[in-house]
């Protein structure tokens, strides 16, 4: 990682972007693709075929020691302690009053050893957060810049990914982990079934400078066949469909994860974690605002902060927008009162102060095909 007049970072991948002709734009400090052949293109690639993504701007903290497990339960809304090595799994840290310091997957690599990666705009105050909140019995090692993260999404991930990995990718189960061998690069990487497109696909840590290697030999070898590579304009709108949040829009330090949607990462169950009694409180009033789906009747796209209105009174306001076209609609989120956030539910979305037509639809908008 190397840093642009002290301001933008860049990753290890940054001159390879350059040389496939990629746009580049400034996101959660760094300067990332935003797209390279287009949004639609690239898009069409990770639904039909595969795509290839640099997602190395996000942090990776190392974990180690006999007490993460439960250090990170009282600090988070899902359990930790009960992962066995091999698996991963989503989880949020919160704050006193609910809301949502970050989303984050936890990577068990060993009995005492974990992978933590956080969102990009976060880094320095989850890093800060972790810090802060230090205990005996766990050691925190910032693998920020020191270690790239390219991801590989869509339906032939498999086959097209199988060929340069030692570990059987057709074995491994959804969010799962495993440390194995790449062609190219040298040591050890860790490869999980995990990702933010709604597809089967991989996600590759390994050293940054192995990086520029592994993207160039991906796509030397497999562009023919359709692979693409994929800036963050076409994963925007690839998690849009499928309903995942962003953190900074459908979670944030005062969204909470209850109003997202995500009680099912909740575990109640746990005798303490940090937000637990705020969201209890929340959860037994009922009467929370909550993130919903809808589609526009038109075609004027919602864009982020526009008013959302439901019988003639304001209701709340949208969190994402976009064009998704799996299912060829106007189609956003909104952070609406719960009494607009019903299935069907019209509301009218105020694009540039023009009231336009929409209705609530379920989460998420779109669902991959299941395997014959």
């Amino acid at each position: 990682m190397t840093t642009d007049s002290g301001a933008l970072r860049r990753t290890a991948l940054y001159d390879a972007h350059l040389a496939q002709g990629a746009r580049i734009v400034p996101f959660g400090g760094f300067e990332m693709p935003v797209q390279y052949a287009g949004i639609l293109k690239e898009h069409e690639a990770v639904r039909k075929r595969a795509g290839l993504f640099d997602l190395s701007h996000m942090a990776q903290f190392a974990l180690r020691g006999p007490d993460v497990g439960a250090w990170a339960e009282a600090l988070t809304v899902n359990k930790v302690a009960n992962m066995k090595p091999g698996q991963a799994r989503y989880n949020i840290f919160t704050n006193e009053h609910g809301g949502a310091h970050d989303d984050v997957i936890f990577y068990r690599l060993g009995e005492e050893r974990w992978l933590l990666v956080v969102n990009a705009g976060n880094a320095d105050k989850m890093w800060a957060h972790v810090v802060a909140n230090a205990a005996g019995g766990v050691e925190l090692e910032n693998l920020h810049g020191a270690r790239a993260l390219i991801a590989m999404q869509g339906p032939r991930s498999v086959e097209w990914l199988q060929p340069y990995v030692e570990a059987d990718l057709a074995a491994m189960k959804y969010y799962s982990c495993a440390e194995t061998a790449i062609k190219g690069v040298s040591g050890t990487v860790v490869v999980a079934r995990t990702g933010y497109t709604g597809e089967d696909g991989f996600e590759v840590f390994l050293p940054s400078d192995d990086a520029t290697g592994l993207w160039d030999l991906l796509l030397a070898e497999n562009r023919e066949r359709g692979l693409e590579p994929c800036g963050l304009g076409a994963r925007d709108v690839l998690r849009l469909e499928a309903g995942m949040p962003l953190y900074g829009h459908e979670l944030t330090e005062e969204i909470t994860p209850l109003q997202a949607g995500l009680a099912w990462a909740i575990k109640f169950d746990k005798p303490a974690f940090r937000g637990r009694d705020a969201l209890l409180a929340q959860r037994d009033a009922g009467d929370y605002a909550r993130i919903a789906g809808f589609t526009m009747d038109g075609r004027v796209p919602a864009r982020s902060g526009y008013p959302v209105h439901a019988g003639g009174a304001r209701v709340g306001e949208v969190r994402s927008g976009s064009f998704g076209p799996a299912v060829e609609k106007n189609v956003g989120t909104a952070l609406v009162e719960a009494s607009a956030a019903t299935d069907g539910t019209r509301l009218e979305v105020e694009v540039r102060g023009v009231p336009q037509a929409a209705t609530v639809v379920p989460l998420p908008f779109y669902k991959r095909p299941k395997e014959a």
